[in-house]
């Protein structure tokens, strides 16, 4: 019993301690590129899932600026956050800005899921969108007598969106070019 006792101590042991020594061979060509190339899959099956949640985040956003229009448009001033502006500015306004919002969202998406070398100019413009969405619908809530917090979304979800599009799209460029990098510091083994 104590010598089983001994042993499990021993391997539990063996398997917390950290190595005292490098691995000595150093990988050859052949494994450099397949850990290089499973690295490169891995990062572009990432890009993809994260691109795509992002992508479907905005169109549930475009899709509820959507249901807002319809709103607007069927009976005017029955959404809430639309009455708040009913002194302020006329119906086809805020079917206006929320179309513009919805151009922002879709150019965003475009930005997001196109795959070309110009893909970031999307995003960019939706984002020039969303500051002209968000400039607008600010001007009318500081016009408000009262502000009213519970639609700062109004000006801020299109331009967080697109926002939110350049960061990930910002990170996953940075995150593939570590790994073109990578492919660059390749070095040639040769095994004497």
């Amino acid at each position: 019993m104590k010598k089983l006792a001994r042993k499990l101590r021993k391997s539990q042991n063996d398997d917390l301690s950290l190595p005292t020594r490098d691995d000595p061979a150093p990988m050859d060509t052949q494994e450099q590129e397949e850990l290089v190339r499973s690295l490169e899959k891995s990062q572009a099956q990432q890009s993809r899932m994260w691109r795509a949640l992002f992508a479907s985040l905005l169109f549930c956003f475009a899709a509820f600026l959507m249901h807002s229009i319809h709103q607007q448009v069927s009976s005017p001033w029955e959404l809430r956050f639309h009455a708040y502006f009913m002194e302020e500015m006329d119906s086809w306004m805020i079917i206006s800005a929320d179309w513009l919002a919805v151009v922002a969202c879709s150019l965003a998406i475009k930005g997001l899921l196109h795959n070309s070398k110009h893909h970031r100019r999307w995003i960019w413009f939706s984002f020039l969108t969303g500051i002209i969405v968000a400039v607008f619908w600010l001007y009318y809530m500081l016009r408000l007598p009262r502000f009213r917090w519970d639609v700062i979304w109004l000006p801020f979800g299109p331009i967080s969106g697109t926002g939110l599009s350049l960061y990930v799209d910002h990170l996953l460029l940075e995150s593939s070019e570590e790994i073109r990098k990578l492919r660059g510091y390749m070095y040639a083994y040769k095994a004497s």
